[in-house]
């Protein structure tokens, strides 16, 4: 078939699937069962359920969900659980006992996804591993988020956030050079892993259409940081060991200008290349700096960058405003930024018009802002109006989905089995 008529067929495949389902979202009709805590699983069940998936949230009886107690809190919820769980569907379950462990396997088998961050040998000492379920749900997709993964010779350490920075080597590379090493100001760690296991789970459901095939998707937090180092590795094995990534502080070790500068009032952020190098001087009325034999080409300017950066310095402390500052370099397209604190971002008309800042609505605190989902998907223009659950308040509603009626279910209250609570 020619191209072109191959794509026509495509198009009109599609087409007649959106007459069909209406506005149905991406992961409509996924079921999944959520046995996540605290931040990276919730962060991959949380974008699962803004795009439509069907999720049911495993919380161990009786308390459920640890974050369920962190702060922020109002009316004793929390906006942090909030925040992770919205659109989710809560089973308080002791699965520990017969019955519970009963309702959880039946859930495991009508399943597409199964996600977990447990710790390590929680879920293997229980039966509920990858090599025990794949023989019994053999479509079945599991997503396994640990500290250091499945498989190596860490598997069996613990790990929260900090421990991924300090090993993958992002703790190394914060802070100033003569200083401590620091951490950064959020748990960078875990959303990283968790956005790794979504693009897993993705793929996954795409080879299971083709294929009929599950599998299993193991994501150690470390890695997902390790992966991000875009020199810290290639640069020591091309230089034959020597160079080594170091902390630079505010100022960029490899290029110039690059970091964080002194504005008139506050401080910016530039990243000046080749390319925008003569836009940059045009930028301080300097355009002699340009042809300067000084500052010729990336290493020229890096080699000089202690006059380079006084200069700028110099140049910055001039003008009348950070506004003032900004206006002239983005006038010659150099890239540059103000460095808002997460308060002043949240108010910021870039953040308002992408949706970025949400307020939603909540059943105990009311109306709370929380962080927009960065997933834009032409298929999926609208954002679901979603809701976290109270702790267990979908107990019967998937229970009765099982087949329970109001007696067993009476039953499996009364003796603990089930749990529920009002936040």
């Amino acid at each position: 078939m020619p191209h072109d008529a191959d794509r026509d067929v495509r198009r009109l495949v599609t087409d007649r699937y959106r007459r069909l389902m209406g506005t149905a979202q991406i992961l409509q009709g996924v079921r999944v069962v959520d046995m996540t805590q605290y931040l990276s699983g919730p962060t991959v069940t949380r974008l699962m359920a803004e795009q439509g998936a069907d999720i049911v949230k495993i919380e161990q009886a009786p308390h459920g969900d640890p974050t369920r107690t962190l702060a922020m809190q109002r009316d004793g919820r929390s906006g942090y659980f909030v925040q992770q769980n919205r659109g989710k569907r809560s089973l308080c379950l002791d699965f520990d006992t017969v019955e519970g462990r009963r309702i959880l396997d039946e859930l495991i088998a009508r399943a597409d996804v199964l996600v977990q961050n447990y710790g390590p040998g929680v879920l293997e000492k229980r039966g509920l591993d990858w090599a025990t379920l794949s023989p019994l749900h053999p479509r079945l997709i599991m997503a396994s988020i640990s500290g250091f993964g499945k498989q190596g010779p860490y598997s069996h350490k613990t790990a929260f956030d900090l421990i991924a920075q300090a090993y993958s080597g992002l703790l190394h590379l914060t802070g100033p050079a003569d200083g401590p090493p620091m951490p950064v100001g959020t748990s960078y760690a875990d959303v990283s892993a968790g956005v790794h296991a979504l693009a897993g789970i993705g793929l996954a459901l795409f080879h299971r259409e083709r294929t009929g095939e599950g599998q299993h998707i193991d994501i150690a937090m470390v890695d997902a940081l390790f992966h991000s180092h875009e020199l810290a590795v290639q640069g020591p094995s091309m230089s034959n060991g020597r160079w080594t990534a170091k902390r630079s502080g505010h100022r960029s070790a490899l290029t110039c200008p690059a970091g964080v500068y002194k504005g008139p009032e506050g401080w910016i952020v530039l990243q000046v290349m080749q390319a925008q190098w003569a836009g940059f001087c045009r930028a301080m009325a300097r355009p002699d700096l340009a042809n300067d034999e000084r500052f010729a080409g990336l290493a020229g300017r890096h080699r000089n960058r202690d006059e380079l950066n006084a200069m700028i310095d110099e140049w910055l402390a001039t003008l009348p405003s950070d506004a003032d500052a900004l206006a002239r370099l983005e006038a010659e397209r150099v890239p540059c930024a103000p460095v808002l604190a997460p308060h002043e971002a949240a108010g910021h008309p870039y953040f308002r018009a992408r949706g970025m800042v949400r307020t939603v609505s909540d059943p105990i605190i009311g109306t709370l802002e929380i962080p927009g989902n960065p997933l834009r998907m032409s298929a999926q223009p609208e954002e679901p109006d979603l809701v976290a659950p109270l702790l267990g308040e979908h107990n019967e509603a998937v229970l009765r989905e099982l087949g329970y009626d109001e007696n067993r279910i009476a039953a499996l209250t009364a003796d603990g089995t089930l749990r529920s609570a009002p936040v």
